[in-house]
C-alpha cells in the first residue's frame, strides 16, 4: 500500500516534469530549455524512486542526466552564434 506522503510526493513531481517538459518545448530561449529538459528528467528519476525502482531512478540519472544532459549542453553551448559581428557593419 502506498501511504498518504508517498502519493502526494509523487503527484507534485509529476506536476514538476509536465511543467519542465511543456517548458522544455515552449520556451524560445535554446539554454532554458535545455535545462528544462535536464532537470525534467532529473524529476523522472525521482518519479522511479517514489516507485520503489531505485536502479531506474539511478540509471535514469546516470544515462540521461549526466550524459545526454551534459552532450545537449555542450552542443548548445559550442553552436551558438555571438551577439557581435566581427565584419564592422559590412
Amino acid at each position: 500500500m502506498i501511504g498518504i506522503g508517498e502519493a502526494l510526493v509523487f503527484f507534485i513531481l509529476a506536476a514538476v516534469v509536465i511543467f519542465l517538459s511543456l517548458a522544455a518545448v515552449l520556451v524560445r530561449d535554446i539554454v532554458r530549455a535545455a535545462l528544462a529538459l535536464v532537470f525534467s528528467m532529473f524529476t523522472v528519476a525521482g518519479l522511479f524512486i517514489t516507485l520503489n525502482a531505485q536502479f531506474l531512478g539511478v540509471v535514469q540519472i546516470l544515462v540521461y542526466v549526466g550524459a545526454i544532459g551534459v552532450l545537449i549542453l555542450f552542443a548548445v553551448m559550442l553552436t551558438k552564434n555571438t551577439m557581435g559581428s566581427d565584419d564592422n557593419g559590412k
